[in-house]
């Protein structure tokens, strides 16, 4: 198949969430099935200046000129080919795209982002039209693409040409809509009758993710139990309605993640590597993370010892003691270390955490957070980190070596989010045996399964989304983690899970194939 991939970020190129991952490991793994792909991604300067694309040298081999109301703008078109079967496109525009920030200048959203992501949707109907690229598939990914599927037909209606035969628009994360004044729609150049609530309106403001849903062939979310939740006005925001009207057309396909990138037996950024079978290596990456954030090593158990911290949480004078290094780097731990790795906002639960700072203070165990975000949270964690400095570390920054010796080095990871699309981390934790503590929301429910309650078949713990509930997920993990049989054998199942993104492409071509 000729198949179109159209996203806003492309790992490694340019990334800011997991829209990234899902653009660039879809594509690159249905190049590697022998699909004919085109990847679009806009001409970011962070995306331009990336070590890997700079060395590709992108080839200039288009200039656009694209109706924008009443001017029209030039921009050019950069192409290069990463693999086999896959060539990316860069919409490029300096004025647009040559800035510091992706999305904003990190205190607020450029204001003209909606004129940015309608040159981005028509810079790529324009290369369509002008490469005569005959797409079997045109697939768009979040609000930032989603006026790609109505620009395309518009086009085709105006031009008399066949650019595509479907589309898909997928739904990573319904909270970010693309809401714009309605003034912005003139930039669309669609006609009038789009402009009113039948159309691209949504409360007196354009909504770019309703025209994705609207006049998309297909409709697709990142996981079967988001697709669900996404019917309802709690998971919703606002759309419930407007998506009823396309169930029939949903589709939740779980994402997927890349074991070039995230497998533990050959991991670049960790000082020891490992495998289900001999995870000693495992063990290298805890004494490590604990020594880079200069946290207090973690005493060796004793036959009691983690049983009765489950039970009973340390006082203030135990907790005291806990400054000096007790173990012999290597041995097996009587207490956890949790890690979580995440955008510090409400979505990510982190209010949860918070509620249940107690735990962190009054428990034998370490605690490390990777992240930036709400200056809320950020201040609040700093508290936390600041009460107990050799056991809670909190690193506000982006820092890929780092997030991987987190989920190596880490015994369990974090995830307590009120909603969560898909998430990536959580199956992250599951390849490198690190147990995943997750809320029960969206593709979390999909990807982990209560050792609690299910004894022969679980891989990490599942909470409701509430602190008591986080809580008592904390004291379980507590008493699984002193039960080193039982432990063992749920890490087992863990990594033997195949989260790939082999298996998470297949389900898409068969949604292509069905369409056609």
């Amino acid at each position: 198949m000729k198949i179109v991939q159209a996203a806003s970020e492309l790992f490694p190129y340019v990334k800011t969430g997991g829209l990234a991952d899902a653009a660039g490991s879809l594509s690159a793994t249905l190049a590697n099935h022998g699909h004919q792909v085109s990847t679009f991604l806009p001409g970011y300067r962070a995306a331009l200046e990336h070590p890997d694309l700079a060395a590709a040298r992108p080839e200039r081999i288009l200039r656009l000129k694209i109706e924008m109301g009443d001017v029209f703008m030039t921009g050019e078109v950069r192409a290069f080919t990463p693999r086999k079967n896959q060539t990316i496109y860069l919409i490029c525009r300096e004025e647009l795209y040559d800035r510091r920030g992706v999305y904003g200048n990190g205190e607020r959203d450029y204001e003209d982002n909606y004129h940015r992501y309608i040159f981005f949707c028509k810079g790529i109907v324009e290369t369509l039209r002008q490469l005569n690229l005959k797409a079997d598939i045109v697939h768009a990914h979040d609000w930032q693409a989603a006026m790609l599927p109505i620009l395309l037909r518009y086009t085709e209606r105006r031009t008399a040409t066949n650019l595509a035969l479907k589309t898909v628009f997928t739904i990573h994360n319904i909270a970010f809509q693309g809401l714009f004044p309605m003034r912005s729609f003139y930039r669309t150049n669609l006609p009038d009758e789009l402009r009113g609530v039948d159309g691209l309106e949504y409360y007196g403001q354009m909504n770019f993710m309703k025209a994705g849903i609207l006049f998309s062939d297909r409709v697709t979310t990142v996981s079967p139990r988001y697709a669900q939740e996404i019917q309802t006005p709690q998971y919703s925001c606002g759309l419930d309605g407007l998506i009823s009207t396309r169930a029939e057309d949903l589709t939740g396909i779980l994402n997927g993640i890349d074991p070039a990138i995230w497998n533990p037996a050959t991991d670049p950024h960790l000082p020891a590597r490992y495998t289900a079978q001999n995870l000693t290596g495992k063990q290298t990456c805890r004494d490590e993370l604990l020594k880079k954030l200069n946290l207090a090593p973690i005493a060796a158990p004793d036959a009691n010892a983690s049983a009765r911290n489950a039970e009973f949480p340390l006082g203030e004078n135990a907790k005291k003691n806990l400054g000096a290094p007790r173990d012999t780097p290597g041995a097996a731990s009587a207490a956890p270390v949790y890690g979580m790795v995440c955008r510090l906002t409400e979505q990510k639960g982190i209010q949860l955490l918070l509620a249940n700072r107690d735990y962190f203070l009054n428990t034998d165990c370490r605690l490390v957070i990777l992240g930036a975000g709400d200056k809320y949270f950020e201040n609040a964690l700093r508290d936390l980190a600041a009460a107990a400095p050799n056991r809670i570390a909190l690193a506000t920054r982006l820092d890929e070596p780092m997030s991987h010796l987190i989920e190596a080095g880490a015994d369990y990871f974090l995830m307590p989010s009120l909603f969560e699309p898909c998430g990536l981390n959580q199956m992250y934790s599951l390849a490198y045996g690190t147990l995943p503590i997750v809320s029960q929301v969206g593709g979390l429910h999909d990807t982990v399964i209560d050792a609690d309650a299910h004894p022969t078949t679980g891989t990490g713990l599942t909470h409701a989304p509430d602190a008591a509930s986080m809580r008592d997920a904390l004291h379980r993990s507590q008493k699984l983690f002193a039960d080193k049989p039982r432990h063992a054998a749920v890490q087992q199942r863990a990594m033997a899970t195949d989260n790939s993104w082999d298996n998470a492409a297949k389900n898409y071509e068969r949604l292509y194939a069905e369409m056609l």
